[in-house]
């Protein structure tokens, strides 16, 4: 994570900010666009919606409460594949807002959105960017990830996962096709 000043801030005002439900709420972090975050084309460097998107999933963990399992257990937070689609350039001084949800899980993984969000000139709100994340926590003593059962029970949420939207199923199947594709290449 190369974003010490936003984690050190995400860090000091989690406390003051409302606790979230999940899987059902979503975390929204309003942010700017600074010069660090700008690449030579003067806006916002593609890998800084990645980094960015990192502490969307760190305030869901910590407003939820399952930081403390997560630390209780020496659970590691993981992204095992994510795809991301480009709509607006961000440029310099923009005002944005990350929202990140909790769409639909499997046994072990959780599939995640996250979604930039700004205003056009017209003061509608608009996607600058989208992305899909498979996340999970992986128990290191364990060697193995932890059952989503078990992380929701951790913040006690007895929750079965809801239907996969058709983006979520077709973004599923090109990580599998391209997991199955590595494993096959010489």
């Amino acid at each position: 994570m190369n974003l010490w000043f936003r984690l050190i801030w995400l860090l000091l005002t989690t406390r003051f900010r409302p606790k979230l439900a999940l899987p059902r709420q979503a975390s929204i972090l309003p942010f700017r666009v600074w010069f660090h975050d700008l690449d030579t084309s003067l806006h916002m460097n593609n890998g800084r919606y990645w980094s960015l998107m990192d502490l969307g999933r760190l305030d869901l963990m910590l407003r939820s409460g399952l930081w403390r399992a997560v630390l209780r257990h020496g659970w590691l937070p993981v992204v095992n594949a994510g795809t991301i689609r480009f709509r607006r350039e961000m440029r310099l001084f923009r005002p944005f807002r990350l929202e990140t949800r909790i769409l639909c899980w499997s046994e072990n993984w959780l599939v995640m959105q996250h979604r930039m969000l700004m205003h056009g000139s017209d003061g509608r709100e608009i996607v600058a960017a989208v992305a899909l994340v498979r996340a999970a926590l992986y128990d290191n003593r364990a060697r193995a990830y932890v059952p989503v059962a078990r992380i929701l029970g951790e913040i006690g949420v007895a929750a079965t996962s809801p239907e996969p939207s058709p983006e979520v199923v077709a973004f599923i199947a090109s990580e599998e096709a391209m997991r199955s594709a590595a494993s096959t290449a010489v």
